[in-house]
């Protein structure tokens, strides 16, 4: 029923300057917090995105922890409920917030998604960390009135936080993971191939925040 969800990297950094690179640091953080893309639903857990993302930054000689809170069938909901404790244990520079796709397969009201990522980019950018926000695209099926504003939500939210937006750039990589193969049966989870395909992309949104 839902296979044809695309998922749309938005990259969203706070504008301020006073950011220090991480990249110097021996005690630097990358929290993510999303749902089952994150959290590597069939796929093994080294194979998901972020432990490759791990995997990169170990290799590149980043003295980065990549911490992976995705929990599979989350929402912006469970996030925003979850996202002050993480903040607190772990003080991230980073905050991955790739949440949102489950609230719109459920229909919930795009005024609810918009108070719970909005809940979570001001109480990050309060945290001073940087911030890569994924937004996510509805199939049609869900009526055009609710998938626009759906997906619209994303890139409204980055003006109004004056933080960057990078939209089509993941749209044509699902296209063409699509036309690889690379995702499971299901149609909705990327498969290991997949999921290399997606780290390549959120670190190319990633570097320039290291």
């Amino acid at each position: 029923m839902f296979r044809r969800l695309f998922f749309v990297i938005v990259l969203a950094v706070a504008s301020t300057a006073t950011h220090a690179s991480i990249s110097n640091s021996d005690d630097s953080t990358i929290l993510i917090i999303g749902d089952s893309l994150s959290a590597g639903l069939g796929v093994a857990y080294s194979q998901a995105w972020p432990s490759l993302l791990q995997d990169r930054l170990n290799k590149d000689g980043f003295s980065i922890q990549v911490i992976n809170a995705g929990i599979s069938g989350d929402t912006t909901t469970g996030g925003a409920e979850r996202l002050p404790s993480l903040l607190r244990k772990y003080s991230p520079n980073i905050v991955v917030i790739e949440l949102g796709g489950n609230d719109g397969l459920r229909g919930t009201s795009i005024n609810s998604i918009e108070s719970n990522l909005r809940s979570m980019i001001e109480l990050t950018l309060d945290h001073d960390a940087k911030i890569l926000l994924i937004g996510m695209q509805l199939p049609p099926n869900y009526g055009n009135a609710y998938a626009t504003s759906f997906q619209n939500l994303f890139p409204e939210l980055a003006g109004e936080y004056s933080i960057g937006l990078v939209e089509r750039l993941i749209q044509r990589m699902m296209n063409e993971v699509w036309q690889q193969n690379l995702m499971q049966m299901d149609g909705i989870h990327p498969n290991a191939a997949g999921h290399i395909q997606i780290e390549k992309i959120v670190w190319d949104s990633l570097q320039p925040l290291l």
